[in-house]
């Protein structure tokens, strides 16, 4: 006789997920109370989407979490809160995408520990890296330039980041 398998998000990936979400809305709590109510919506959204397996819902979450973050680096003029913020929310997004792969592909449980902690570590380095070069960027060229250039610069990485992975 043999089980049915489960394929729910994979646990780890799913609890990198929700961490990424509340590392993200709680830098946005930081900066204006627009941003924190766009950061803790997005949060519940991102938790709710890899506990029921949800892409719509995790990328809906992500969008909360990143607008939450943009309008708190805009509007609090702290680019030190948008970075990780910023970097925060493509994690949870990715973190929550990789849990309904593994769950899909290999079962919830399968023992997936190493394989996630390994594309978790990987795109925290990356996304890290990422923050380090734009911010550094930022820093050499702005020649006093408002916030909103480094706003919009983060947000060319977003849109980059998602165009690769499509």
């Amino acid at each position: 006789m043999t089980r049915e398998i489960d394929r729910s998000p994979a646990r780890l990936s799913s609890a990198l997920a929700v961490s990424a979400a509340a590392l993200a809305a709680g830098t946005s709590a930081l900066t204006t109370s627009t941003a924190l109510a766009l950061g803790v919506a997005g949060f519940v959204v991102v938790a709710l989407g890899v506990v029921r397996g949800s892409r719509r819902a995790i990328t809906l979450g992500a969008t909360a979490l990143l607008v939450g973050a943009l309008v708190g680096g805009l509007f609090s003029g702290a680019p030190y809160f948008l970075l990780p913020g910023v970097i925060a929310t493509v994690l949870a997004w990715d973190f929550g995408e990789q849990a309904i792969n593994v769950g899909e592909q290999l079962g919830r449980e399968a023992d997936t520990t190493q394989l996630e902690v390994t594309h978790a570590a990987g795109s925290t380095v990356v996304g890290v890296g990422a923050g380090a070069l734009g911010y550094g960027i930022y820093l050499v060229s702005s020649g006093g330039q408002p916030v909103p250039a480094l706003v919009f610069l983060l947000l060319a990485a977003v849109v980059l980041t998602s165009a690769l992975r499509n």
